[in-house]
């Protein structure tokens, strides 16, 4: 096992973490998760994503029943061989108006201690590896988030902080404040990158590899659309197909950005280069994901013990030059297919 360290920090973890944003639906019930988790705990996954507002999609019913499962299962495990990494719920004046502490949410210093003592209740434990802002407030300026963040670095509750679906913008403001201010800063950052979506590249991996900050890539199979599944069959189950009856306006979009005549087109595309490779297009996809030099752990998630087997398969490889050339022609022929 080749172990990576997050960005500056004494956070060594394995190549692959295991995200748990399915767990307490009915297609992820306890019983299921722990098969899940117990899995990729034995195949060397040391460490685990998870969030106050799972599971997903997110409902007022529902929040904190995934970190409790995840509470629960690491009841039966060191918990100094875990490396444990939760979220704060982003600002409700964002993209989305989270069900959590009456749709007020921001990143300032009350809700970051609200969020955090019920995280640590919830599983279970007295300090969280890495706590991270699922995403940026734009109203709360960056200093108070910053030093709500360090307070917790201090007491011992948190080890380590980092960002999610952040911009370049913010994620370099950030650092520049936390350098400023003596704070301690982002050593991380979660944001979506796969095959289809490689915005990362544009100019976050630049910050990432200048500034030492790593990546830990979410939805690296695009929500499943590179599996292949969708070819297959464009009406088969799963999330974006539900997501597109929906009722709710930004499922659809979702929904129509990951699954669409281009993604579906590029999709087809990589299946046929995962195939003459002899590799599953879900071994490859996630290996590639992790083939970058600012990428410590990619995430990925399961709602069966079964579907880690291939996934893992991904966890000690390396995509030949062969492959990665052809992965970049496929991208090159349609590029930003999500957008």
């Amino acid at each position: 096992m080749q172990y990576r360290y997050i960005g500056k920090s004494g956070l060594r973890v394995s190549p692959i973490c295991l995200g748990t944003m399915t767990f307490g639906t009915q297609t992820a019930e306890k019983s299921e998760a722990f098969k899940i988790m117990d899995k990729a705990y034995e195949r060397g996954v040391n460490f685990f994503d998870t969030a106050e507002l799972y599971p997903v999609p997110p409902e007022a019913k529902l929040i904190g029943v995934t970190e409790k499962i995840v509470g629960e299962w690491m009841q039966t495990k060191p918990r100094d061989s875990i490396i444990l990494a939760t979220k704060v719920a982003g600002a409700a004046n964002g993209w989305f108006v989270p069900p959590v502490r009456h749709g007020l949410t921001a990143i300032d210093r009350f809700h970051i201690e609200k969020a955090v003592e019920a995280s640590l209740k919830r599983l279970k434990t007295d300090y969280i590896d890495l706590y991270q802002m699922h995403w940026p407030d734009t109203i709360v300026p960056i200093e108070e988030s910053l030093a709500a963040f360090d307070h917790l670095v201090k007491s011992g509750k948190v080890r380590y902080i980092g960002t999610s679906n952040d911009t370049t913008y913010g994620t370099t403001k950030a650092l520049e404040t936390s350098k400023y201010k003596n704070y301690a800063r982002f050593e991380s950052i979660q944001n979506n990158f796969s095959l289809l979506n490689r915005r990362f590249l544009d100019e976050l991996s630049t910050v990432c590899k200048k500034e030492q900050i790593s990546l830990l890539p979410y939805s690296p199979l695009a929500g499943g659309v590179l599996s292949g599944k969708y070819n297959q069959n464009k009406n088969t189950s799963g999330r974006f197909n539900d997501y597109l009856k929906s009722s709710n306006a930004r499922q659809r979009a979702m929904a129509a950005r990951f699954m669409n005549d281009k993604t579906l087109a590029s999709t087809q595309k990589y299946l046929t280069i995962a195939a003459k490779a002899e590799l599953h297009p879900v071994t490859m996809a996630t290996a590639w994901s992790k083939q970058f030099d600012f990428v410590a752990s990619t995430i990925i998630g399961a709602t069966t013990a079964d579907q880690l087997d291939v996934t893992l398969d991904a966890m000690d490889l390396t995509l030949d030059k062969e492959i990665l050339q052809a992965c970049d022609k496929v991208h090159e022929e349609t590029l930003y297919p999500m957008g």
